[in-house]
């Protein structure tokens, strides 16, 4: 048996010349091929149309698994193939060879997709982490990014140069995949959603053509790139808005309750949030719910954090009635905004960014809590938890954005439908094997708590962050209750993909079982 690891070759008849040990100069793609491959004859002929720059990764290669990791094990897209472009031109020339095979093709950052939709591939995987370029403009307003970017790179790159922009509370994801679904994150109350300050997008359509969008220039596929990007095209590049900084410190603050400050605390982070009207100095609040069995085994903690863009004596006036609900504790950080998503979990190694669990989601907007429901929901955690105490590790996470920003942009300018949604929600069970016995139970349990987030907004239509979807939700859920909404996006698919490419993610169209 042998292998090949990271060699050039541009034709099955050079692996021969290799196989004696003969090298042979090339420009074409790297390519890491073992005997036993399957694919060879792709691997081939794509290495002989896409840059040396680029990387083609096979199933039997040594780094298969970690070239290939997902953050949910259990929603795995069956790639065949991992392509890495080196040039953004290569995304094309994938597509391309891709439409001219039939073989469906699939567009990742960081594999952080949640929704069963996914799972249906079968495919190239085209795998833009190598592209990962950023570059501040001279007007210091806005900035370039490759698709490949991720958060924790945007965040300490900019910073290290005295800027910001809008990008979501784990570092571990993509800048553009969420940006594409809208774009929540700790900007939002100054600034509104990361796709609110997309200037211009390199596109890849379905058919391998190349566009540059922007308000000017296809400016219909630009409304729809913002809030459903993810059915209508690969962004290799764009341009966004960047904000000064100013190497400034953040104050965070951390509390721990127990059962017992459970509703006066929803009642008074109610409050604080105001039902949309969170003074954008405050970035957001977190609350979680989840075991600490160092201060209880039989009852959740109550976990609630808050972030600020000032001085701690100017937050202390507004925390006031939270140090009177009787704290467990009370942890007061100032951190640089490089480390702004830690004290909730989102940094690359921290809780929220381990790969590779199986996970049992579901989620749910809100624009106020409901101080019953809350209370259901802890209550029903400590219900389950005293059933199988191994599941401890559940989070039950919501999201307190301040939404100044993301009010300011009219709601029918983008694909983005839930302007007036104020409060993101997310249940998590989380195991180490998709074949867990609680896993059942585990739905049954997340089914419960959705239901009755949903129930304590009764007059309201149940809605979902596109990116938080599981991919049972209704396509109105996901992308808008309003008839003209899904009216356009169902008109634009049917203009920019009509074959469905780009099927694999939150579909708008649904996947036809012979693609």
């Amino acid at each position: 048996m042998w292998s090949l690891s990271f060699i050039t070759v541009s034709s099955l008849a050079l692996i021969q010349s290799f196989a004696t040990g003969l090298m042979l100069p090339s420009n074409k793609a790297q390519i890491q091929y073992t005997k036993r491959s399957v694919n060879a004859q792709t691997q081939q002929e794509l290495a002989s149309i896409i840059s040396h720059e680029s990387t083609i990764i096979g199933p039997t290669d040594a780094n298969w698994i970690s070239a290939t990791e997902r953050y949910m094990q259990n929603i795995r897209p069956q790639v065949q193939l991992s392509v890495r472009p080196g040039r953004e031109k290569d995304v094309a020339k994938i597509v391309r060879y891709a439409n001219n095979h039939n073989i469906p093709f699939y567009a990742v950052s960081r594999g952080h997709a949640l929704t069963t939709s996914v799972g249906n591939f079968r495919g190239i995987e085209i795998d833009m982490r190598d592209l990962n370029d950023i570059h501040i403009n001279s007007d210091n307003i806005t900035a370039q990014f490759q698709g490949g970017v991720y958060g924790d790179q945007v965040i300490n790159t900019l910073w290290d140069q005295g800027f910001v922009t809008a990008t979501g509370t784990c570092s571990c994801v993509s800048l553009i995949g969420p940006a594409l679904g809208g774009g929540h994150g700790l900007q939002q109350g100054q600034h509104g959603l990361t796709s609110d300050h997309l200037v211009n997008m390199n596109v890849v359509l379905a058919d391998g053509s190349t566009v540059r969008v922007n308000e000017k220039n296809h400016p219909d596929l630009w409304w729809a790139m913002r809030g459903a990007g993810h059915n209508f095209g690969i962004v290799t590049s764009f341009e966004s808005k960047i904000w000064p900084d100013n190497f400034k410190t953040y104050f965070v603050r951390i509390y721990q309750y127990g059962s017992s400050s459970h509703d006066a605390l929803i009642e008074e982070v109610n409050k604080f949030q105001g039902n949309g009207t969170l003074d954008p100095t405050w970035l957001a609040s977190f609350g979680l719910y989840t075991m600490n069995t160092t201060l209880s085994e039989t009852e959740a903690t109550i976990y609630w954090v808050f972030l600020y863009d000032g001085a701690q004596e100017d937050a202390e006036p507004v925390l006031k009635p939270f140090d009177q609900l009787r704290p467990l504790s009370v942890d007061d950080l100032r951190i640089p905004y490089k480390d702004i998503n830690t004290p909730i979990g989102g940094a690359v190694d921290g809780s929220l960014c381990e790969p590779n669990k199986t996970h049992v989601i579901g989620t749910a907007n809100l624009q106020t809590y409901n101080v019953t429901s809350m209370r259901a929901i802890y209550d029903l955690y400590n219900q389950k938890i005293s059933q199988y105490p191994e599941l401890g590790g559940t989070r039950v996470l919501v999201e307190g954005y301040a939404v100044q920003g993301v009010r300011s942009f009219k709601s029918e300018d983008s694909a983005f439908p839930f302007r007036d949604d104020y409060i993101l929600t997310y249940f998590d069970v989380r195991f180490d094997s998709s074949d867990d016995p609680l896993i059942g139970f585990a739905a049954e349990w997340r089914d419960q708590t959705v239901n009755l987030w949903h129930a304590g907004q009764p007059e309201r239509t149940p809605t979902t962050y596109v990116n938080y979807a599981a991919g049972h939700e209704s396509l109105e859920a996901r992308y808008g209750f309003e008839p003209w909404r899904l009216d356009r996006l169902r008109k634009l698919k049917s203009k920019y993909d009509p074959k469905n490419r780009f099927g694999w993610y939150n579909p708008i169209t649904p996947l036809d079982a012979n693609y």
